[in-house]
């Protein structure tokens, strides 16, 4: 019959062990996060924006005008440029800006 060895557990769990499982490096690590605010100012975005931007504009002036015919064109188009426009800038912005 084999003897059963017994240890103690704080013996165990709080003796530093005397050889260390990992090795120090000499390398400096560096965290690169390219997320910011000024992120957003990147030229496609700012494009994209502007053109949604002065559309909205033309909009509105026209419909100062009086041309409502062309304000509802607009409407009907925009209904579908703007959230097409809004995601597609989205993944955009999530491809190039990896975090």
């Amino acid at each position: 019959m084999r003897k059963t060895k017994w240890f103690d557990f704080r013996s165990f769990f709080y003796n530093p062990s005397s050889t260390s499982s990992m090795k120090p490096r000499p390398i400096a690590a560096y965290s690169f996060v390219p997320f910011s605010p000024f992120a957003m100012l990147d030229p496609t975005i700012l494009t994209l924006g502007g053109i949604v931007l002065g559309i909205a504009i033309i909009e509105r002036i026209l419909e100062r005008w009086g041309a409502i015919d062309l304000v509802d064109q607009f409407a009907k188009v925009m209904r579908f440029i703007l959230p097409v426009t809004f995601y597609s800038a989205l993944i955009y912005f999530f491809a190039i800006f990896i975090f």
